[in-house]
Parts: structure tokens; sequence; C-alpha cells
């Protein structure tokens, strides 16, 4: 009762706009998600360390990339991981063979899902990791289960989206370490974050998840984006 009068209250004094049309009401309106294009169909993408990727659309719409951008930095709304993160879910909906962590295809007990982490200055500057929250809307919606205290980023690094694709690699070799292995131990990982580039930070990401005792990795992202794409 007490948090549906704060949030009765937080919508009466600070109604949501939608950010493509600044409808009010959302923070991004069916109409609007109407617009971004999500991809009907899967293609096996794999890499010397991640089984497969998903991705829910490509990095492209200028909606979608205002949406991550308000996101991730300034204004760094947190309630835009719900819409975000619905993208992929309406993605896992349009397919013809669902993904093998579906309960549709009976496998999800094997799962378990992994957010990319922030360095810890990052993470108090933001005051969330956005991979963690995108990761929640999909633990909720696909009902597996969510470990946050398994990959720590140790270091501080340079922004990867100031990078070449051979900087990036560089940029984040090492940086990881794992923390309660025995959680991820033969498990399947779903390896979540935000946007998928040179790919990178979550090949050192699921490199290190499986020296730790994972079974395997699969990616799944928001967006998959060419070279640069990600720069703001």
């Amino acid at each position: 009762m007490i948090k549906e009068f704060k949030n009765f209250l937080l919508e009466l004094f600070f109604p949501k706009f939608c950010l493509g049309c600044k409808r009010e009401g959302s923070y991004l309106c069916e109409d609007c998600e109407s617009i971004i294009d999500i991809s009907y169909s899967h293609q096996k993408f794999q890499t010397k360390n991640l089984k497969d990727l998903y991705f829910a659309t490509e990095y492209k719409s200028p909606l979608l990339k205002s949406l991550v951008q308000k996101f991730k930095y300034i204004p760094l709304i947190r309630e835009l991981s719900k819409p975000l993160s619905f993208l992929i879910i309406k993605h896992f909906q349009l397919l013809d063979q669902p993904p093998p962590f579906s309960s549709k295809n009976g496998g999800k007990s094997d799962f378990v899902i992994v957010p990319i982490p922030l360095e810890i200055r990052k993470l108090r500057w933001r005051g969330f990791n956005q991979a963690e929250e995108i990761g929640k809307v999909i633990s909720s919606s696909l009902e597996i289960p969510l470990i946050n205290n398994i990959l720590i980023k140790t270091k501080a690094i340079q922004p990867q989206v100031k990078l070449s694709e051979k900087g990036r690699r560089e940029n984040i070799l090492g940086v990881f370490s794992c923390q309660n292995q025995e959680k991820i131990k033969g498990r399947k990982i779903i390896l979540v974050d935000d946007i998928y580039t040179t790919g990178s930070t979550m090949e050192e990401a699921a490199r290190k998840l499986k020296i730790s005792g994972a079974k395997e990795v699969t990616g799944l992202v928001i967006a998959r984006a060419e070279s640069k794409e990600d720069y703001f």
C-alpha cells in the first residue's frame, strides 16, 4: 500500500513522457515502440567463448540510441530498463524457434543470468548497473535466476566507447575476476549487457566464466552495433 501511494505521488508530481513523441504516460509509448525494428529471426552467432548471441534489434534507430543514452548517462533514467528489456522479450516472442532457455523448450532450469559488472567507481556515480537492471527484467519474465555476485570488475579502464576494436580488446583483457564459482560450476550462463559492438567486453567476461567452471555462455543484449555506432 505504501509503495503504491509513493508511486501515485511520483506519477502525480513527476509524470513520465515518451522520449519519442512526448506523450504523457510512459518513457516509450506503444506507437513509438512500433517504429523500432525488432528482429523476427535469429542467426547463430558463435565466438571462441560465446555459444551464441541474442539481440532484439540493430543499433541504428535514433530513438533507440536516445533511450540507451538517457539510461546509461545523464539524466540516468533507471526505469528505462523496462521498455528496453521488453524489446528483448518481444524479440523472443516473435521468433519461430524459441531460444534454448525459453520455457517452451523446457530447458530454463539449466540456466542462470549473470550481468556484466561495472567498475565500483562508475557504479557509485551511476547508482545502478544497467546490465543488472536489464537482467532483472529478463529474469522475471523468463523465470530464470539472476546472480549478480559472480563477475567482478577489478580495475578501472578507459571507456570502451572511445577505443578502436583492437584497443577495446587490449583494454578489457584481464579486467574481470570471478567469485562464488560454485554457483556457476556446470551451469549454462546467459550473460547480459546493453549493447554488443566489437564484443570484446562480453568475450572477455565469457572467457572468465568458462575457466571458472561455467558449462557454456550465451550473450544477451538489447542491440548489436557496428563499430563506432555506439558513439553518442
